[in-house]
């Protein structure tokens, strides 16, 4: 199974950004689809996940309302579209893979290497 990440880079205090997180090695459209996020020296934060059916989608409080989590099982891809971002969001994010579309990185079985973020005034 592989997850590979991208999108990241640096980007002003305000702007935006759309993460991609392509699978491989896995009946994508089978597994719910998370975001998570780690700044070094904390520990790792969860952002959002999707359901397999991309029906449902849960967000972490320090990003509901501004980050969005879509899927497009045709091209085995999960997106993160991140608006408003701020300082704080300064991290390398990781995709994850995982059974049920959950909050705790024990939900996930499979995890990608991530993208870094760098948000700056």
């Amino acid at each position: 199974v592989q997850l590979q990440a991208s999108g990241g880079g640096s980007v002003q205090t305000g702007g935006s950004l759309r993460l991609s997180c392509a699978a491989s090695g896995l009946i994508f459209s089978s597994y719910a689809m998370g975001w998570f996020r780690q700044d070094p020296g904390k520990e790792r934060e969860f952002i959002a996940a999707i359901s397999a059916s991309g029906m449902t989608q849960t967000y972490g409080n320090s990003v509901q309302g501004r980050f969005a989590i879509s899927r497009d099982n045709a091209k085995n891809t999960v997106y993160l579209q991140m608006n408003s971002l701020k300082s704080e969001d300064t991290a390398v994010y990781v995709c994850a893979a995982g059974r049920t579309a959950g909050v705790s990185r024990t939900d996930y079985d499979y995890w990608g290497q991530g993208t870094l973020v760098t948000v700056s005034s």
